[in-house]
């Protein structure tokens, strides 16, 4: 009676004709259990949502915690209305450990998923200023932007080379109805960067040349350099001016607005590929493994542990940066496939500690349901990516003009046509025509 209990509340009350009472709780256990089944498949996508607000995910440990005890309550309730009597000593023993059994059964996966919530909510709150530029209006999150551009930035440092090297810069130009995206991938050796107007225009009229005689001065070097340099960016705390300037200076090489960057320490990437369990890719050609050569990742399929991947995408020997790229962006569409919930959850804590360590960014928390609604568009759509390598772009002598005409005619080649009501109009040079050279593809 009180095993069945616990499958529907109320049986053992009936069995021991307390009618009303166990009538009560059966309509209050099929409510609560109809209510749950609504809002995991009728409401799965605002779950997402919901998931990383932090508000909400402590409405969900609350109500978790609340289900559990008046579960608890309920098995315990059924087992003193009908064990056996005193005189049955092995009954009473079997019972009582069956019913303290049932207890744990409820309460460990209340105790897990109120623990998944609050390891969440700290997640979101050290990875995400909880303040925005703009306020978010929930009818339209975008404020009303045809597109929304993200910078999305792999950093590393090496020993002897002071500071953070920005060296893999891609901006995933998304539109904010349809999911259509599209990767511009900037290499990190392109030279003679121009500022945009202001105090590093006016130190580099000429375009960016580091700090002469010690670097070269390249993209990868921008984001330091404002770092280092505050009167570059004026008025920008430390930690800040890098991703302003370097912001910046990507969205007046390309002609777009860039809206929000998010950063990856390379080290850190490494422990997010371990704490998943490994990523499985394909290698086309064999990759020196290590700083010495110590080592060779061979062709083939394999799963690689999270220093491999690192060298995986890291490495240039016997190749070059733009191969390194390419294998860039199949290393993170790897990831971004094989961490599948199951895979998610299993590694919850772990991943959700080397994110914060790895992972950087400037999206507002305001912003965070919007971004996710925006995700589940973009898992539907065909990623489009152009890189302006050789020989499309000399890196050394850039034509800066030649960027922005690629980018327009990329962004004007759309899959789908937007609905008549978006009240968007479209600038008049874009063509469905307008070609978009793309990256090999992954396997």
């Amino acid at each position: 009676m009180t095993l069945a209990s616990t499958l529907l509340w109320g049986v053992a009350h009936l069995a021991a004709e307390r009618r009303r009472t166990g009538l009560a709780l059966m309509v209050a256990h099929v409510l609560m259990l109809a209510g749950v089944l609504t809002v995991f498949t009728a409401f799965s996508v605002d779950l997402l949502s919901l998931a990383v607000q932090p508000r909400w995910l402590i409405v969900l440990t609350v109500a978790l915690v609340v289900i559990a005890l008046a579960w608890t309550g309920v098995i315990v309730w059924s087992f003193l209305l009908v064990r056996p009597p005193r005189s049955d000593t092995v009954g009473r023993l079997l019972t009582t450990t069956l019913t303290i059994a049932l207890c744990a059964l409820v309460l460990a996966p209340t105790a897990y998923g109120a623990r998944l919530a609050y390891v969440s909510r700290d997640v979101v709150n050290s990875l995400f200023s909880t303040t925005s530029s703009t306020p978010v209006v929930a009818e339209d999150p975008w404020s009303g932007a045809e597109r929304v551009n993200f910078l999305l930035v792999g950093a590393d440092a090496a020993p002897g080379r002071p500071g953070v090297r920005t060296d893999s810069m891609t901006v995933a130009s998304v539109d904010t109805e349809t999911g259509a995206t599209t990767l511009f991938g900037l290499p990190r050796n392109l030279e003679q960067v121009r500022f945009p107007a202001g105090p590093a225009r006016d130190r580099f009229p000429g375009g960016f040349t580091g700090s002469v005689p010690d670097t070269p001065g390249l993209l990868n070097e921008v984001f330091q350099y404002a770092e280092d340099h505050p009167d570059m960016v004026p008025g920008v705390q430390k930690g800040k001016r890098g991703p302003a300037l370097l912001k910046q200076t990507i969205g007046d090489i390309l002609g777009l607005p860039v809206n929000y960057y998010a950063m990856v320490d390379m080290k850190g990437f490494a422990e997010l590929v371990d704490a998943m369990g490994g990523v499985k890719v394909t290698i086309e050609d064999p990759i020196v493994y290590g700083r010495s050569r110590e080592g060779l990742l061979p062709p083939g399929t394999r799963k690689l542990t999270g220093e491999q991947a690192l060298w995986y995408g890291r490495s240039r020997t016997d190749s070059d940066d733009y191969v390194r790229m390419g294998r860039q962006k199949c290393l993170l569409n790897a990831v971004a496939k094989q961490a599948d919930p199951m895979t998610v959850l299993n590694s919850f804590e772990r991943l959700a500690a080397a994110t914060k360590r790895a992972i950087s960014t400037d999206l507002p928390q305001e912003l965070l349901p919007a971004a996710v609604d925006l995700a589940q568009r973009v898992k539907d759509t065909r990623i489009r990516s152009l890189s302006f390598v050789p020989p499309l772009i000399n890196t050394a002598y850039p034509d800066w003009s030649q960027i922005r005409r690629k980018v327009s005619e990329a962004l004007s080649h759309r899959p789908s046509t937007r609905s008549a009501t978006a009240g968007r109009p479209r600038s008049p040079e874009r063509t469905p025509e307008a070609p978009v050279s793309l990256d090999a593809t992954c396997r």
